[in-house]
């Protein structure tokens, strides 16, 4: 598993929902260097179960391959069009309160930051949420490497580090009249604190009525195997698998979110930034929904986490863009 806007704004094993990729059109921008693209390590259509599925190249706690949709990982050039497409943006243009940076240096914190970009723009090609999940690819071991560089003692390279990202913003492209739910509780919500910088920092109490539900509980039908349904059905109409210990519990969820709100990123994947803004406004709404994403998709650490199908996030992102779209 790996990093969300989250390695997002998310999460990661079966972490999207996957779609047919369609064509792209061509890039107006130079485009990056495919040497700097970081491989996915991984070929689609491994061992098919006829439903489907197919392996990953991650495999899950019980030692077996995390299944994955068998079109992923995606075609090379697709994905690299896509992915040119959303460095030339500074976002995912298919998810834009996701942001990204691809910097050409070697520096640990610029791998991060390209690795970083090619995981959000993999789970998310055809929408927010919708591509492929993470497990599809060796992003995780790659990601693991650097952070394994980092602590050698006498390397020459730069922990990761948010300084190389541009600090995410949310989009301001739409507008959301906010569900009675969330309107009432940011009313009844206590004063922020102003940090020296001028921000606005939510409070313990606001962070905990604003965020995005998870919507789905862990343990549903167990296979005997680790795996449990998941709360997204894949293409073949059946729920994703997902593990069974995920969701993770309500107060694991908000002191995890909480902690990530107060750093400014993910602790345990510095290199996702993420922002929890608390107006009603449909960016402050995609945003929160980002943070959540993240969250649990590195519970413990760079990629180790949730998979966003664990949740109903996908169908909350739906709803939100469906509200600013009318």
């Amino acid at each position: 598993m790996l990093l969300v806007k989250v390695f997002s704004t998310v999460v990661l094993a079966g972490s999207v929902a996957a779609m047919p990729f369609r064509v792209l059109p061509p890039q107006s921008k130079r485009d990056v260097d495919p040497a700097l693209v970081p491989s996915f390590g991984w070929q689609s259509g491994v061992n098919p179960d006829g439903t489907g599925n197919c392996d990953g190249a991650v495999n899950d706690t019980n030692g077996k391959p995390i299944l994955v949709p068998c079109q992923c990982p995606p075609n090379s050039t697709f994905f690299l069009t896509a992915l040119n497409r959303n460095v030339a943006a500074g976002f995912v243009t298919t998810n834009p309160t996701v942001k990204l940076s691809f910097p050409t240096d070697n520096s640990t914190a610029s791998q991060s930051a390209r690795l970083n970009a090619a995981a959000v723009t993999l789970q998310n090609l055809e929408g927010p949420g919708v591509g492929c999940p993470v497990a599809s690819t060796t992003f995780s071991a790659q990601q693991k490497a650097i952070n394994a560089e980092t602590t050698t003692p006498g390397s020459s390279n730069v922990a990761p580090a948010a300084a190389s990202i541009a600090a995410p913003t949310v989009s301001s492209s739409a507008a959301l009249a906010v569900s009675t739910t969330a309107s009432s509780a940011a009313c009844t919500m206590p004063t922020s604190t102003t940090p020296a910088n001028g921000s606005m920092t939510p409070t313990d109490e606001q962070i905990a009525a604003l965020a995005p539900p998870l919507g789905w509980q862990a343990g549903i039908n167990p296979d005997g195997t680790g795996n449990c349904d998941g709360a997204v059905n894949g293409t073949n109409g059946k729920p994703a698998l997902i593990p069974c210990q995920c969701p993770p519990d309500q107060t694991n969820y908000i002191a995890n979110l909480t902690a990530n709100i107060r750093a400014g990123h993910v602790i345990l994947n510095p290199s996702v930034l993420l922002t929890f803004p608390t107006d009603n406004s449909t960016a402050a709404q995609n945003a929160r929904l980002n943070a959540a994403a993240v969250t649990i998709q590195n519970l413990n650490g760079a990629g180790k986490g949730c998979p966003i199908v664990a949740t109903t996030f996908s169908a909350q992102q739906k709803a939100i863009n469906a509200e600013s779209s009318t």
